[in-house]
């Protein structure tokens, strides 16, 4: 067993074996243990921040699939729990921002000479005849790319990314439990994420 001398505690040490089982043998049960671990805890953090269970919910999920996507960039220089709370609380700053940004302020309001309506700066979100086709040649790359995993790997991507189905109907039609969705659906992006950047090393 692989033991690194930087990480100082039985949990890290821990931690970084199921790192090193996942992201070098493609190891489920890896994924799924590290998820069971620190799935609530991460939760409760972004409760806090964001004071909405639904939001907390979904970055949660978005949270662990993006550390799983990175688990190549990490490095035991400090555990992995510290590493994973750092990317979900990066990850909700930018959703608040973002979600700020698209609020309509009071300031931004002006009302209209002569009436009493108001004028509302809220940008249209309809497509020029040039973003459609981009959007839809980006889609068509997109699943050109979903064709080259696995079977499994591949339906599990179409039901949550194109069919737009929650994780308990997924579960649900391709019977199996709702954390092995998750964690074969974070591995699904991984495998699209090397797909890419390969495919971009060769343009």
């Amino acid at each position: 067993m692989e033991v690194n001398a930087q990480l100082t505690t039985d949990k890290a040490q821990r931690d970084y074996q199921l790192v090193c089982r996942a992201r070098e043998h493609g190891d489920e049960r890896a994924y799924a243990d590290l998820m069971r671990m620190y799935k609530e805890p991460i939760y409760l953090m972004l409760l806090k921040m964001t004071n909405n269970p639904t939001e907390a919910d979904d970055l949660t999920i978005e949270a662990f699939g993006k550390a799983f996507a990175s688990l190549h960039l990490y490095t035991p220089t400090h555990a992995f729990s510290t590493w994973l709370f750092s990317i979900a609380s990066n990850n909700c700053v930018d959703f608040i921002r973002k979600k700020r940004l698209q609020t309509v302020y009071l300031d931004d309001i002006r009302t209209c000479t002569g009436n009493d309506a108001y004028e509302y700066p809220i940008p249209s979100e309809s497509h020029n005849p040039e973003e459609n086709i981009i959007h839809e040649q980006r889609i068509q790359m997109l699943r050109d790319v979903v064709r080259q995993l696995k079977p499994r790997y591949r339906r599990l991507v179409e039901l949550r990314y194109f069919e737009e189905k929650s994780y308990e109907e997924i579960a649900e039609e391709m019977a199996m439990p709702l954390g092995t969705v998750k964690v074969q659906l974070f591995r699904a992006r991984d495998l699209l994420h090397n797909i890419l950047s390969a495919k971009k090393d060769v343009i």
